[in-house]
């Protein structure tokens, strides 16, 4: 395919070639991982943090920079990318909070390539092209409905994505223990107080017009927050 030739092109040039040599010089033949010595060479990989795509891989500053590349050994290197037999346990969290806590950039700031994310708001977006803020109320059903599924395809493992992380506001602790319960999940909270919500609202542009709209979503959420 297409995009594999791209990958390997940039594997077999003459920058990429020389950059490992000089790192393997520089940092000895030992994984940067698991700390064991490699009898030679060729069996330590350069692994880049930032997975290369045909988009990324002429951006030097993610391909050829020598902070976004780890010498690891062959072992490590299929458990990064959870491969041959190295899958290991699919690892769930639910990520709540109030609206304007920063879940989402929670998410983005962790997530891995490969990994399942379930947000209503993205399914809103993705099932009717409309900005985040945008929900038409005839759609929710439809997008509760997708929301559900992917909530069962957590819950009995199915697909072969790495880690989930499910976004929401459950404000209720009943329900958010018992959602993670089910799913075997680990709950990481946002926690940011009713008034920087409002300040981070009163600072967000693409919500200059829907400004009372939220004030309510944010106040009914602390109104209905229990510990």
């Amino acid at each position: 395919m297409a995009k594999y030739a791209v990958l390997k092109s940039f594997y077999a040039s003459q920058a990429w070639t020389q950059l490992r040599l000089s790192l393997i010089n520089e940092r000895g033949i030992r994984c940067e991982h698991c700390g064991e010595a490699v009898a030679r060479t060729k069996y330590l990989i350069g692994h880049h943090k930032v997975e290369l795509t045909p988009e990324n891989v002429h951006d030097h500053m993610i391909s050829l920079n020598p902070e976004m590349i780890e010498l690891i050994c062959f072992d490590c290197h299929n458990k990064e990318h959870k491969r041959f037999g190295y899958s290991g346990a699919k690892q769930v969290f639910v990520v709540y909070g109030p609206p304007m806590s920063g879940k989402k950039s929670y998410v983005e700031q962790n997530i891995e390539r490969g990994d399942l994310v379930v947000d209503m708001d993205a399914i809103f977006v993705a099932i009717s092209m409309l900005p985040a803020y945008d929900k038409p109320d005839n759609l929710f059903n439809n997008v509760s409905a997708v929301h559900s599924t992917l909530i069962d395809n957590i819950k009995t493992r199915y697909g072969k994505w790495h880690n989930a992380w499910i976004i929401g506001g459950y404000a209720d602790k009943y329900k958010r223990e018992r959602l993670a319960e089910e799913l075997g999940a680990e709950l990481i909270f946002c926690d940011v107080s009713h008034e920087e919500c409002l300040n981070r609202l009163q600072r967000d542009a693409e919500l200059q017009y829907r400004q009372e709209e939220y004030r309510k979503y944010i106040a009914k959420w602390f109104e209905q927050y229990t510990q």
